[in-house]
């Protein structure tokens, strides 16, 4: 009885850990992104709090003053997600995909056809999905059905309105 409670405490910390090491993945691209956000909340969104946070001061009694409490929270949002951003950066992973490999992985982009429609998609990590734009996280139904196949595959994916059928026509 111990040894099975003891073989799914360690599958949980092994699924956990996957889940740790995935939702730290990123492109090149992607990891910019980051970096570019946090530099303009480091500058434009700090100075832009601050003003606001001095005007409001100016307005005299805090207590019961919301322009204050409004640009105090702002600020406090900020903060958490600089902190947010600054662990992701420190502890990102970036995929860089092989560039001799036909197989998809992250950071490739594929062209498919699903019926008679063709449609592009660039495989993400999880923190960079826009799926309006076709980046799809290699975490999700239809980016872990595309990993690891090639050109001329064919996967199937279970939808809402049924069961899709995807040709990968071509991987880059």
């Amino acid at each position: 009885m111990g040894g099975i409670v003891c073989r799914e405490v360690a599958k949980n910390a092994i699924t956990t850990h996957i889940d740790f090491v995935m939702s730290r993945i990123f492109t090149e691209e992607g990891l910019k992104k980051l970096e570019q956000e946090l530099e303009d909340r480091k500058t434009r969104v700090r100075q832009e709090i601050a003003q606001s946070i001095k005007e409001a001061k100016e307005q005299g009694d805090l207590s019961e003053n919301a322009e204050y409490s409004e640009a105090k929270h702002h600020q406090n949002e900020n903060e958490t997600r600089i902190a947010e951003v600054e662990a992701l950066i420190k502890e990102s992973i970036v995929a860089t995909p092989h560039k001799k490999s036909s197989k998809v992985q992250v950071g490739s982009r594929l062209s498919v056809k699903a019926h008679t429609k063709e449609m592009d998609f660039e495989i993400v990590g999880a923190n960079e999905v826009d799926p309006a734009n076709g980046k799809i996280s290699s975490e999700s139904p239809l980016g872990r059905e595309f990993m690891g196949k090639e050109k001329g595959d064919t996967i199937t994916v279970a939808a809402p309105a049924g069961h899709i059928k995807y040709e990968i026509l071509s991987v880059k």
